[in-house]
């Protein structure tokens, strides 16, 4: 931007200022239309449906690759276990790399126009899928999704917790869950039931719907204020706030005093090390991506068919699979009711530790399989199991991480912050399901206790290190990281 240009916006921002004053009018009697927001953040997290899709694919698809019967299949033969397992996990690693390319990216053109980026990453990935012939197509489309989903996942969080006002960031930020478990359902109820092919339409249309629909929300306020655009910067909150430039106005300061602070002192990866307070918003944020992924998630989410298969309940598979999915939107649909009520830190409290419960049932199921002759009267368990698992996952440890993560850290290091963090998650997401299979071939137990053992830690990590940041403005949850209280 020219520096003319930048005088006269900060001419026209000045002169809305003094008009602003002059009227003689009470600043911020103007009510906060919330709804505003809440349009913004759906729009938003209309990408996290699409990941959603990412994320279920595999179940209903990896049993139609598997099958003798290759009619169904774009493929000649069945894929082999070590095959299945790739498909599974590959998608973790574009989504580990591309945080380091969203972060940046969205620091320089934009929040909202990365996230609409990321569609261009799934629509050429579900088309990989329809020309697939060899498992290598197969390999580099979940490659390709997972850059989508790593766009996604970097930026969304920045973009929703910039738009939302205090009271409300906890059930915007915790929206992303309840929109990813709402696209897995999509591709669980579908895709057993339509071909290979229909379900890759079924999913082609919905990044392009995403586009259309977010394309017409603002741009984050902190990016335009950032980028010395304060004109801008106000109309953005005037949307999002339902309220005149008069309303907006000790907000706009507010914001501006923030992103200039930040601005004079640029970010940088080592940055996040150097300062006390990056450093424990750091470890709590990766701390709890980390604990998301050891809850083994990605394996239920990936395999929940196979699971039921194995576990041999005598319900249809693809039908338990869709109950889980229902219960899942459910669950998730909770959180934005009560997170600004009960807190993060409560739900994350709750969340681990009946988790631990739910996979330590499961875990005993499949020992009792395989050392009981007659297990009739526990057939039952490892629907209950998962069902309790699934619910307390979304209304905790699902959202909650990610919604913390877009309110922790200070806007010059916050794009770095967050793709440090969304790769992080991805590096374990891969771990986690790339070497589920050689868990599972000593016996599922071994890998449901496992995840059990990590949920009870993860129970201790919250209740020691995590701390709460319901109803704190960004600005009060640095204070208290730099251990002021106000």
């Amino acid at each position: 931007m020219s520096r003319l240009s930048e005088q006269k916006d900060q001419q026209s921002y000045t002169e809305v200022s003094t008009f602003q004053i002059s009227d003689g009018l009470p600043r911020n009697m103007e009510p906060v239309k919330t709804s505003r927001i809440f349009l913004a953040a759906v729009a938003a997290n209309l990408s996290a449906f699409v990941v959603g899709t990412c994320l279920g694919w595999t179940s209903p698809i990896g049993p139609k690759l598997k099958s003798a019967d290759t009619s169904d299949s774009p493929l000649d033969r069945p894929i082999t276990a070590d095959e299945d397992a790739w498909i599974a996990s590959l998608i973790a690693i574009g989504a580990l790399i591309a945080p380091f390319v969203a972060g940046p990216l969205a620091d320089r053109i934009g929040r909202k126009w990365t996230l609409l980026s990321s569609s261009f990453f799934f629509v050429v990935a579900f088309l990989l899928n329809m020309v697939a012939s060899e498992v290598w197509i197969l390999y580099l489309s979940r490659l390709v999704q997972g850059f989508g989903v790593g766009f996604v996942m970097t930026v969304q969080p920045m973009y929703v917790g910039e738009i939302s006002t205090d009271n409300v960031r906890g059930a915007t930020g915790s929206l992303m869950q309840l929109f990813i478990v709402s696209g897995i359902l999509y591709v669980y109820a579908i895709g057993p039931f339509v071909s290979y092919m229909t379900l890759q339409w079924c999913c082609i249309v919905l990044p392009i719907l995403s586009d259309v629909v977010f394309f017409f929300m603002p741009e984050s306020p902190y990016y335009f204020a950032g980028k010395g655009r304060k004109t801008d910067a106000v109309r953005s909150l005037q949307f999002l706030r339902g309220q005149s430039a008069e309303g907006v106005h000790d907000e706009m300061a507010l914001i501006q005093a923030n992103v200039e602070e930040a601005m004079a002192t640029k970010g940088t990866f080592m940055d996040l090390f150097k300062s006390p307070s990056n450093r424990k918003a750091l470890f709590i944020s990766a701390g709890l991506i980390c604990f998301q992924q050891l809850s083994g998630i990605n394996v239920v989410l990936f395999n929940s068919q196979s699971i039921f298969a194995s576990a041999n309940t005598g319900l249809d598979p693809a039908i338990a699979t869709i109950i889980i999915g229902c219960v899942q939107v459910s669950s998730s649909g909770l959180t934005p009711i009560v997170v600004d009520r009960l807190g993060r830190k409560m739900l994350l409290l709750i969340s681990s530790s009946i988790m631990s419960v739910g996979l330590a049932a499961l875990g005993a199921f499949f020992y009792m399989q395989l050392v009981v002759k007659d297990i009739s009267s526990v057939l039952w368990l490892p629907v209950p199991a998962l069902i309790l698992y699934n619910i307390v996952y979304c209304t905790g440890f699902g959202p909650l991480p990610w919604a913390v993560l877009g309110e922790m850290f200070p806007a010059n290091i916050k794009s770095v912050a967050s793709s440090v963090v969304a790769s992080t998650c991805w590096t374990l997401g891969f771990l986690v399901t790339r070497y589920y299979p050689a868990l599972d071939a000593l016996g599922a137990y071994y890998a449901f206790w496992l995840f059990a053992i990590f949920m009870v830690v993860a129970f201790f990590f919250v209740l020691t290190v995590v701390m709460e940041t319901k109803g704190l403005s960004l600005q009060q949850i640095q204070d208290r990281l730099n251990g002021k209280r106000n």
